[in-house]
């Protein structure tokens, strides 16, 4: 048994031990977190933002669109229409006064970064009254992380902090899942900001969702892209030039002061902006490519010179990074999206080009062939049942051979779905006759005497002459 007694070593209790452990508290502005902390788990991520760390951001560790993301309302690109003086949002971060809410948009439209700023919104000058942000992602978090964090929370509770839990993609749990929220939101114990790609009226549990704010953040313009990578460009040591001024390109390289790494022509970066539809992250992330990859070519070529980014680099660098990205699954769904809605246009070769694009991203060929077959029922339907019997197929044969044997299989289904003729009928009378039952004042009728199965009811209907199916119709 090891010796914790010691001559030279000092008693140590347990709250002080803690205390030790633990890092120092560094005050911030009312628009930076002061300190925040996480669940010991791996399947969270916290967001520390200290003064001194400022000096921090130029690390070739960091991605640019880390570095890039804003501390203040200040700060902030975008989404005028919930942050505007008067709007809603606006008078409840005026008064102090977080609720419980959801962010709906597209992915890098900025709901992570808003979330960050409310959360250091709430802090004062004094510690014990420090908001305690906690991050989570549906995608990597389970039910143990959250009662962790909410029992956590229930300790901050009694020193009077706030915690505020901030749940990526939420619409990943399903909404048994999702119950675990609803009676500490409601009693007040934790704050939810959750972030959703989907819609929330059918993605997450209306018990929640009535208990939450919903705030709709739209996709960026490109005006607004176009400022957050010229402020990207200045954070790099880049330049920005005007082509259209007459500037010798040549007499520019050599008059850039040594600071400058690189140039860029501002019609690139228009360029750049219009073709991330309106997804910030995406725009960084191409842009931090080409960069990274035009200094690794200075590098091996020993020059010296500043290197001008051009449009090949960047069309390149996007491609790359877009496939990246496809790999880890950010862009996985918006790919299988564009799949349905190519096949259900009657688009071959557009349906066949997003077909590539989710087998580039490794995607599981049982799921695609899943989706095929909802389309199958969906968009197909019965103007040609062959087409589900022929999605049924192409999923056994998936998962019996897998890939890369199996792509001609979702290459064919594909290609059937998207020539054969379209109906909805079934799907829209589903949805007719659901919205019918949701709409329902009150409780539901009950089941009328002459279609119920009753013996007894089916000898009197033989009596009166009339069959079951007889009393159906009418």
């Amino acid at each position: 048994m090891q010796n914790i007694v010691s001559s030279k070593s000092k008693r140590v209790f347990t709250l002080e031990k803690n205390s030790l452990s633990e890092p120092p508290y560094k005050r911030l502005k009312m628009q930076s977190i002061q300190k925040t902390e996480t669940v010991t788990s791996k399947s969270t991520m916290s967001h520390t933002f200290k003064s001194e760390d400022q000096k921090l951001l130029k690390s070739s560790y960091i991605p640019l669109a880390e570095k890039m993301r804003p501390l203040s309302l200040s700060q902030y690109v975008g989404q005028k229409h919930i942050l505007d003086y008067g709007t809603v949002l606006y008078q409840l971060l005026e008064k102090n006064e977080i609720p419980s809410m959801i962010l709906w948009g597209p992915p890098g439209c900025g709901k992570t970064t808003l979330a960050i700023i409310i959360a250091g919104l709430n802090n004062q000058e004094g510690e014990s009254k420090a908001t305690r942000f906690v991050k989570l992602s549906a995608t990597s978090s389970g039910i143990g992380d959250i009662k962790e964090a909410v029992n956590e929370a229930k300790n901050e509770v009694k020193f009077g902090r706030q915690t505020i839990i901030f749940m990526d993609e939420i619409h990943r749990f399903n909404k048994l899942q999702q119950d675990i929220f609803l009676p500490h939101v409601e009693a007040g114990t934790i704050t939810l900001i959750g972030a959703t790609t989907e819609n929330p009226s059918f993605s997450l549990n209306s018990a929640l969702l009535s208990r939450c704010r919903v705030f709709v953040l739209e996709k960026l313009a490109s005006t607004e892209l176009i400022s957050i990578l010229q402020k990207a460009i200045v954070l790099m040591n880049g330049k920005i030039y005007d082509p259209s001024n007459s500037v010798n390109l040549e007499s520019l390289k050599t008059n850039v002061p040594e600071h400058i790494n690189f140039l860029i022509d501002i019609q690139n970066i228009e360029w750049l902006a219009n073709a991330c539809d309106g997804n910030a992250r995406v725009a960084l992330g191409g842009l931090e490519l080409a960069i990274q990859c035009k200094m690794m070519s200075n590098t091996a070529s020993q020059s010296q010179n500043s290197q001008t980014i051009t449009l090949e680099d960047i069309k390149r660098s996007l491609m790359r990074y877009q496939t990246v990205t496809d790999k880890r699954g950010d862009n996985c769904q918006d790919l299988i999206s564009a799949l349905q809605k190519s096949i259900r246009a009657g688009e071959a070769n557009a349906s066949l080009y997003w077909l590539a694009r989710v087998m580039a991203a490794e995607e599981d060929p049982v799921c695609i062939a899943r989706r095929l077959i909802r389309i199958a029922t969906e968009d197909v339907g019965i103007i040609d049942p062959d087409a589900l019997g022929i999605a049924v197929n192409t999923m056994h044969g998936c998962h019996m051979i897998g890939m890369p044997e199996c792509d001609v299989l979702l290459t064919q289904c594909v290609v059937y779905l998207a020539k054969s003729q379209k109906s909805r009928i079934v799907d829209n009378a589903l949805r007719a006759a659901q919205q019918l039952v949701q709409n329902q004042k009150g409780p539901q009728p009950s089941v009328p005497h002459h279609i119920r199965y009753k013996s007894e009811e089916g000898k009197l209907m033989a009596k009166l002459g009339s069959t079951r199916k007889d009393f159906i119709r009418k």
